[in-house]
């Protein structure tokens, strides 16, 4: 049974992963790398335009007891179907699921325009840098903080013994957190070698290339930026592997 390790935060997103992985005959590998830290604020309420770029920040926009103004916009269909599911009307989500997609949506739109954008402290600036000079008046809240949490390493460890076969990076964030973990073990050449061994799926272009800047090889980008997809992507990249 291969091994495939899976980075999300240590909630359901984890099980449904594990849950997932297993479904598809693989040995999880349960590594989370992110941890949310609330700030406790909330979108601005007065926007023309707001933009939630994930599961969790609309998860923590509600909580505060968010309620928007003017067109809600969500990057992709997941952030969309949290937000029905939170009973919020969804307006726009791109066809390119990504910040330059969001812009490429917007930019015909939003002169003149209070933007809201809604996310975690780690948010691409090429959202509020397209908006900015689509003419948009641009505000952003942080909703949460993304950390590394300190059990993090089971994937590092396996990684460098050479026991890792695949890997599921579903933002640029994981791959750093991965790195920064493996340094601290003490183990970076190792296990960024058994990563390189491994095969590396990355939910999206900007996450590919956050990778490959540190040294990652990427195997995989799924079509569609979404997990399943691209655990899916994964698995059969190491089935046909196997059967080379």
């Amino acid at each position: 049974m291969v091994a495939i390790a899976a980075f999300r935060p240590d909630d359901d997103r984890l099980a449904d992963a594990v849950a997932l992985l297993e479904s598809l005959g693989a040995q999880p590998v349960a590594d989370p790398m992110l941890a949310v830290d609330p700030t406790d604020a909330a979108p601005r309420q007065d926007a023309d335009y707001t933009i939630l770029t994930s599961k969790t920040g609309v998860e923590r926009a509600d909580a505060e007891g968010w309620t928007p103004t003017g067109t809600v916009c969500a990057i992709g269909p997941s952030t969309a179907q949290s937000l029905r599911d939170h009973g919020y009307a969804v307006d726009l989500v791109p066809e390119t699921y990504s910040s330059a997609g969001m812009v490429a949506a917007l930019e015909d739109e939003v002169a003149g325009a209070r933007v809201e954008v809604a996310r975690s402290d780690h948010g691409s600036d090429t959202l509020l840098d397209g908006l900015n000079d689509a003419g948009a008046y641009v505000h952003e809240t942080v909703l949460y903080r993304l950390t590394r949490p300190p059990s993090a390493g089971a994937s590092v460890e396996a990684a460098a013994r050479g026991d890792l076969d695949g890997a599921l990076f579903s933002s640029s964030l994981t791959v750093e957190h991965f790195l920064d973990c493996a340094a601290d073990l003490e183990l970076r050449e190792a296990a960024l070698q058994g990563l390189n061994d491994a095969v590396v799926g990355c939910i999206g272009n900007p996450t590919r290339e956050r990778a490959r800047e540190l040294g990652v090889e990427v195997d995989v980008v799924p079509d569609e930026a979404d997990f399943d997809a691209l655990a899916r992507a994964v698995v059969d990249r190491i089935e046909a592997r196997d059967g080379d």
